[in-house]
């Protein structure tokens, strides 16, 4: 039997030298390519997401003070006497629907939970015969008015109810372009519905002469929606949701483009102030 050379038991040795040799060397190449700060831990790490990416706990606090209102209208028979005569109607082929009292929706805000106070656009409820206020939850009062102001388009109404969950007046004043808000309303009469973006003006005339001075913004505002809130981020009213622009003529098939304008918050303060020095005498 053949005895081992002297240097067969050192040369695995060397081999295993080498091998951890070239081990270090891969190892830090690798180490010089992860970036700064990277985990070299074997097991990957996922990336938690932003706490604030959803509206939706601002929604959940802001949207049982926005409120759908419902207001029953004269019929055209009653606001042209003309109407009333059946020759007339049917030699303009006028139907008979047009005896029939109409119906019309909107949006409103409670302002003060306490004394039952919703505010919304005066056009929503300009010639109503009657006022129907529908809470988030799905309660249902009638509704007076306390204060008009058809020159501001704003409208302070009572309900006999209390305790009622409130949007806080926040200052708009402060707001800046770019800043975010939410609308929330009632548009199309298809329940309250929320939209979000930014602003995009302050202190914007609707028109040439127009004394008045409104938000801008490009969250989408349709009809519906009128009366309805806009908010900030930390839950303040800072607008009435109030009109929307449309190349369309026509009322019926208006929509949004990116323009839409709100009451700042800053007049509905002196609207609701003016109508609870008016109720107090």
């Amino acid at each position: 039997m053949a005895e081992p050379r002297p240097g067969a038991a050192r040369f695995p040795i060397f081999l295993l030298f080498v091998a951890l040799l070239i081990a270090a060397v891969i190892g830090g190449v690798v180490a010089r390519m992860l970036p700064i700060g990277a985990d070299q831990s074997a097991q990957p790490r996922m990336l938690a997401g932003p706490a604030d990416d959803s509206l939706a706990p601002l929604v959940k606090k802001t949207s049982p003070a926005v409120v759908n209102i419902a207001t029953l209208l004269p019929s055209p028979a009653e606001q042209n006497p003309l109407l009333q005569d059946p020759f007339f109607r049917r030699y303009f082929g006028i139907p008979d629907a047009a005896l029939q009292p109409a119906m019309a929706a909107g949006s409103g805000v409670i302002v003060d939970g306490a004394k039952g106070l919703v505010i919304t656009n005066f056009h929503v409820v300009r010639n109503a015969e009657a006022v129907q206020v529908t809470l988030k939850d799905g309660r249902k009062f009638p509704a007076a008015p306390v204060g008009l102001d058809p020159s501001l388009d704003l409208a302070v109404l009572k309900i006999g109810a209390k305790n009622l969950p409130t949007l806080p007046l926040g200052d708009s004043s402060k707001l800046q372009v770019g800043d975010y808000v939410v609308a929330i309303g009632n548009p199309f009469g298809l329940g309250q519905t929320v939209t979000s973006g930014i602003v995009s003006a302050t202190e914007r005339p609707l028109g040439q002469g127009d004394s008045r001075r409104f938000i801008q913004t490009d969250a989408p505002i349709n009809p519906g929606n009128s009366g309805g809130a806009l908010i900030n981020l930390h839950g303040e009213l800072i607008g009435i949701n109030s009109a929307l622009f449309s190349p369309s003529t026509s009322e019926s098939s208006a929509g949004n483009v990116g323009i839409g304008f709100a009451i700042p918050s800053k007049v509905v303060k002196q609207v609701l102030a003016e109508a609870e020095r008016a109720s107090a005498r």
